[in-house]
């Protein structure tokens, strides 16, 4: 169910944006852990250019409905 804590954006033309979810929260389509470096989530860690790149392709996190109040305490932790 749609709410302030979870939005399911089905009529996306990109949804489902990862694989492996069968309901995906859309809140933080655009993840917002991106910048923390220790976030919760499993992001790799790619050298190029002698640059680390943080690929979060495969992290679906923000995207599960009971890690909202997981997400906003880093969000806070982290301001």
């Amino acid at each position: 169910m749609n709410s302030y804590k979870y939005f399911e954006n089905t009529d996306c033309k990109f949804y489902p944006c990862h694989k492996g979810i069968e309901h995906m929260n859309c809140l933080f389509c655009y993840c917002p852990l991106y910048r923390i470096k220790d976030c919760p989530g499993n992001p790799e860690f790619i050298e190029r250019e002698g640059k680390v790149i943080k690929n979060c392709t495969n992290c679906t996190f923000p995207h599960k409905e009971e890690n909202y109040d997981i997400v906003i305490s880093v969000l806070k932790k982290n301001r």
